[in-house]
C-alpha cells in the first residue's frame, strides 16, 4: 500500500536543508524522522494491516525520500542495505529491534561473505527513539511483539537507488537480490 502525505508535521519548523540546495545531513534526517514520529495525527493516519507491513510515502527534507511504516506483530525486513544512501529512522509507536553489522561490506563483486569477529550490533528502539546511519549500513528491523503493532518513520538521502537483500546463516552473509525503486512503487 502506498499513499502520499504532507512532507512534515504542520507545527514542525522548516528544515534548513529544505530551503537550500545542499543535501540534508544525517542529523537533519534524524531530526525529521523524530519530529514526524511525534506527530500523532500523522501516525494515526497510517492504515494498519494485521497481516503485513503498510507504508505511506512522505516528502522528506532537502529532496530526501521518506516513509511512514506500520509493522504488525512479528513483521521484519530481513537483512538489507540502502544502496549507498545515508538514512535515519525513528519509532513512533511500539518497539522495533534493529540488528546491524559493524563492518563495511564491499558493494560489488561478491555473492557470499564470511563475517569475522564480533560484528553484530543490536538496538531496541521504543517510542520517540531513533538513529541515523551512513551509506554502507547493513541491517534488519523487526517488530518482535506478539501482540502490539509498531509504527516508524524513515528517511534516506539520496532517494534510494536500490536495496540489496541478504540472507544470513551464522557468520555467512549471502547476497540474494537487488531491488530497484520500480519494484516497490
Amino acid at each position: 500500500m502506498s499513499v502520499s502525505l504532507p512532507s512534515t508535521p504542520a507545527d514542525a519548523p522548516a528544515s534548513p536543508s529544505a530551503t537550500s540546495q545542499r543535501p540534508p545531513t544525517a542529523a537533519e534526517l534524524l531530526d525529521f524522522v523524530r519530529t514526524s514520529a511525534a506527530d500523532t495525527a500523522l501516525i494515526a493516519s497510517l492504515p494498519r494491516d494485521p497481516e503485513g507491513r503498510t507504508w505511506v510515502r512522505l516528502e522528506g527534507p532537502g529532496g530526501s525520500e521518506a516513509w511512514l511504516i506500520g509493522w504488525p506483530p512479528g513483521a521484519g525486513t530481513g537483512w538489507h542495505d540502502h544502496g549507498g544512501s545515508q538514512g535515519a529512522f525513528a519509532t513512533a509507536a511500539g518497539t522495533l529491534r534493529e540488528d546491524s553489522l559493524a563492518v563495511r561490506l564491499p558493494t560489488e563483486g561478491w555473492r557470499t561473505l564470511e563475517l569475522n569477529g564480533d560484528v553484530d550490533r543490536r538496538r531496541d528502539l521504543t517510542d520517540g527513539q531513533g538513529r541515523a546511519f551512513g551509506p554502507h549500513h547493513v541491517h534488519q528491523v523487526i517488530n518482535e511483539s506478539a501482540t502490539e503493532h509498531a509504527v516508524s518513520v524513515h528517511a534516506y538521502y539520496p532517494p534510494l537507488p536500490l536495496m540489496r537483500r541478504y540472507s544470513r546463516s551464522g557468520a555467512v552473509l549471502r547476497l540474494e537480490q537487488v531491488e530497484r525503486p520500480e519494484d516497490w512503487q
